[in-house]
């Protein structure tokens, strides 16, 4: 998020001599081809902040004070300085504590602010125990709070790091970007992108159509996106992704998995639950996973299943178009049954002798393919159909 030359320098100075200036203080001057105010200001700490405004974005840093300390840099993108002091007059900004919340509001009451901004930077002792941000259009940033952060945005990014006990973010269009949350993680955007470094409770991210990375979630995740990929690169809970079109990447996974796409590829490196996978026509590729449901319209499937401690269960991988590979782990007991309903020109091919092989009609007639058999004695069924392609048993190794 970039500001200007002359906000930082304010924010910098306000660090150093806010604690002795009065309740609030205002100066306007000329900045380049405009006119800009700053309405500087201190509130006694509170348990709670409130900061509600018509427009601008908004900065929140959370260090070691006691009080509260803000400045508010607008800007009138007009050559008069009597039109610019309207136009500020019009923008009310107001600054208090009511019981346990301080409040810090800015409400235009000027019509449509084409050519005004505004920029809020507060400071904040880090000890606080919520901060609600309310913007109808600009971008919010809030770092090193101890308790909870909920922000909502018209439009525009918002950026959290640092946070403690939790956190809600919500805007109708911008990205979202995510450093540490300890506590619970929602996060929701129209149709912007979605980022997240490291949430530790459990996480939920939505967005209209961007794209989803997810580094590290501690306790679960569900993910939604209306057409953007999905990438999870560490997950130690449950995870469930859902795209309308778009490809998905989840990393180590914890727990179970639920993946659907519209027609995107899935892969998935490995997870300790049963996997259910389903996209309209990409491939899916599962490694290390005790069982699955893998079903795609048209693409090929390689699934690894290993032990994994997980409660044993059926597996079902099935294509219309596509070649099937399965590697299976030595100590891996499953009954197989696997079937090619198109053979002509296919093959089922095995390891294992304890899988056998059989056709049906004749080269001049329908031909089907099968195969059926137990490994290591037989377990969960484990049933492989395609409808026109390839099916490979293969060893895995461990």
């Amino acid at each position: 998020m970039k500001h200007s030359p002359q906000f930082v320098a304010l924010v910098g100075t306000l660090a150093l001599f806010l604690p002795l200036a009065p309740a609030q203080e205002t100066h306007v001057s000329r900045e380049g081809n405009a006119w800009a105010q700053v309405v500087t200001g201190q509130l006694a700490g509170a348990r709670n902040l409130r900061i509600k405004v018509d427009l601008g974005s908004v900065v929140v840093r959370g260090a070691q004070q006691q009080s509260i300390h803000y400045v508010v840099h607008t800007r009138a993108n007009t050559s008069s300085e009597e039109e610019a002091r309207r136009q500020f007059d019009a923008f009310k900004i107001s600054a208090y504590v009511r019981g346990d919340t301080a409040w810090i509001v800015g409400d235009w009451e000027g019509g449509h602010a084409r050519r005004f901004s505004g920029e809020f930077a507060i400071n904040v002792p880090r000890e606080i125990g919520l901060v609600k941000i309310e913007t109808e259009g600009g971008n919010v940033d809030t770092t090193g709070i101890a308790g909870r952060v909920e922000a909502d945005s018209g439009g525009g990014s918002i950026h959290m790091d640092d946070i403690g006990g939790g956190a809600r973010a919500e805007t109708g269009g911008g990205s979202i970007e995510v450093g540490t949350i300890d506590g619970d993680l929602s996060l929701h955007t129209g149709g912007g992108s979605i980022a997240v470094h490291h949430a530790n409770g459990k996480l939920t991210a939505e967005t209209g159509g961007g794209s989803v990375e997810i580094m590290s979630a501690a306790q679960g995740a569900s993910i939604e996106t209306g057409g953007g990929g999905i990438e999870v690169k560490q997950c130690y809970g449950k995870v469930k992704v859902s795209t309308g079109g778009g490809s998905v990447d989840l990393g180590d996974i914890g727990g179970a998995a639920e993946i659907e796409t519209g027609g995107g590829s899935i892969h998935l490196a490995s997870a300790k639950g049963h996997v259910n996978a389903h996209t309209g026509g990409g491939g899916i590729e599962l490694y290390g996973v005790p069982s699955a449901r893998a079903e795609t319209g048209a693409g090929g499937i390689v699934v690894k299943l290993v032990k994994t401690g997980a409660e044993p269960s059926n597996s079902t991988l099935e294509t219309s178009a596509g070649d099937i590979t399965v590697y299976i782990a030595p100590d891996v007991a499953v009954s197989v049954r696997a079937s090619v309903d198109l053979g002509g020109g296919h093959r089922i091919t095995s390891d294992f002798a304890d899988i056998h092989i059989a056709s049906e009609g004749d080269r001049w007639g329908p031909r089907s393919l099968s195969a059926e058999g137990q490994l290591n004695g037989g377990g969960p069924l484990l049933k492989v159909r395609t409808t026109t392609g390839d099916i490979c048993f293969r060893r895995a190794n461990q």
